[in-house]
């Protein structure tokens, strides 16, 4: 569990950087019409910004870096390059870790509901459901991941916080702002400081848009940043999901969860080349990560090496098993399990 500052530097060094130089080589790109340069380019910003996200995760559980606020502030840099609020993500996060394979609880990235309820839809609510699931829908739900749907939490958690700051205003003689934010209960954010986090990504991702579009053009702008996030989304939500829906993944109710199991049987670790590994932070290295949430992503492989006896029960997935995880898309509470739409009786 011991992170190292250098270390965690030189990973934001090395990621931040190259970003940043690859931005300004597809604006270069793009204004010289080098269209057979500018896809590769981006190909190669998506990568980096899949590693800013899993670096963010690991600022998430304040590992990255030995110091907890650094963490912190790190993150929120980290999440206003990625489009993302850190804090209120790293909550949503934590309660995944909490309750990892109890799906009564945590129904996993694309809410999934059970066999029953699967069975008590039309038959256009359960193709609507499929479609919501298949795994195309990576790309436009990734944009809004991480485009639309921080600012539409902001606009609607702004929409109930100000009529009620404005009551606190004409009933008190002189609350302060700290009075009125406290005594707010949003559904939007579980904290001040979340919705202050919420607040001022908004201001800097949308104020990094209005800048850049200044600057290099609204239509270039989005032609580079629309496909960088769309795809980057998609990447880490596909391994997002396929390190936990999977053939055999443990899926269990209230009543019978067990926390260690759910780590163990309901996380899969991803084998992926080692160009990969780097650029997800190793975060194929899951069931440990979902062990002891301390460990730093550049110590994870040591880690998973050292305990490989006590892992050879853990679910292992190579790149060619992924598009089939995509089948698991039910849960089968009596069974304990997750399962497939195709293994249903016909109705």
């Amino acid at each position: 569990m011991g992170s190292s500052d250098a270390i965690a530097t030189w990973q934001i060094l090395n990621t931040l950087v190259p970003y940043g130089l690859l931005w300004w080589l597809a604006v270069r790109t793009l204004a010289q019409g080098s269209w057979w340069l500018l896809l590769p380019v981006l190909a190669l910003m998506v990568l980096f910004l899949a590693r800013v996200f899993s670096l963010m995760h690991d600022c998430s559980h304040y590992s990255l870096f030995r110091n907890r606020h650094t963490n912190r502030w790190v993150g929120f840099l980290l999440g206003i390059v990625a489009g993302i609020p850190q804090l209120p993500w790293s909550r949503g996060h934590a309660f995944h870790h909490r309750h990892n394979g109890n799906w009564e609880r945590y129904k996993g990235p694309s809410a999934l509901v059970s066999v029953d309820t699967y069975a008590g839809y039309s038959d256009g609510g359960k193709a609507f459901y499929r479609w919501l699931r298949h795994p195309l829908m990576l790309f436009p739900g990734g944009f809004f991941y991480l485009v639309i749907k921080p600012r539409v939490e902001l606009l609607a958690g702004l929409g109930g916080f100000l009529p009620h700051a404005w009551r606190q205003l004409r009933q008190s003689p002189r609350p302060s702002w700290a009075q009125i934010v406290a005594s707010h209960d949003s559904r939007w954010w579980h904290s001040p400081e979340e919705g202050r986090d919420l607040l001022l990504n908004n201001l800097a991702v949308v104020g990094s848009w209005l800048l850049l579009s200044s600057w290099i053009g609204a239509k270039a702008f989005w032609l580079i940043y629309s496909p960088v996030m769309a795809c980057g989304a998609a990447i880490f939500i596909c391994i997002f999901f396929v390190q936990h829906n999977f053939p055999g993944s443990y899926a269990h109710s209230n009543h019978n969860w067990n926390a260690m199991d759910g780590a163990m049987e309901g996380t899969s670790d991803l084998e992926l080349p080692a160009v990969l590994n780097w650029f997800s932070a190793d975060i194929g290295c899951h069931a440990i990560h979902h062990l002891c949430e301390a460990i730093p992503n550049y110590r994870l492989q040591a880690c998973q090496r050292r305990n490989a006896h006590l892992l050879r029960g853990v679910k292992r997935l190579r790149l060619r098993d992924i598009p089939s995880c995509f089948d698991y898309i039910l849960w089968d509470e009596r069974g304990g399990r997750l399962t497939t739409v195709a293994s249903q009786p016909a109705s």
